[in-house]
């Protein structure tokens, strides 16, 4: 795995840090916005946004008009490593499920036993009792 990866999967185990990203993925937000939907400190998210910033999944921008406020939206370009290395990763998964719903797809459903036989367990041959 190389470093950026690295940094991204450290950045996103924190749920707090996960979270931020989940609202962003809805659109750019102000500082405020985002400090408003928890219930910590504001410090502390602003914390959790610096490791964010850091790792490139989020950037900060802050509009000539009021440079006191700050807007953060994701960072594509993260998102797109993020998505490459998970379909990666997930392809030859993917393959094993897919050749397995094909082989059972190809199957037929197994007989039912007739009524009144039923299998024992223990000495792996029938019963003739009737149940």
């Amino acid at each position: 795995m190389d470093s950026q990866l690295d940094q991204l999967l450290a950045a996103l185990a924190d749920p707090t840090r996960r979270a931020i990203v989940e609202m962003l993925s809805v659109g750019t937000l102000r500082a405020g916005q985002i400090h408003a939907q928890f219930p910590i400190a504001d410090p502390a998210i602003s914390r959790h946004l610096r490791v964010l910033r850091q790792a490139g999944l989020i950037v900060e921008r802050r509009p000539a008009e009021d440079a006191r406020v700050r807007l953060y939206q994701l960072a594509p370009a993260a998102m797109a490593t993020l998505a490459d290395w998970v379909h990666r990763v997930g392809r030859p998964a993917q393959a094993q499920l897919d050749a397995f719903g094909n082989y059972a797809a190809t199957q037929t459903p197994a007989a039912t036993p007739p009524a009144g036989l039923r299998h024992d367990r223990l000495r792996g041959r029938p019963d003739r009792r009737r149940t």
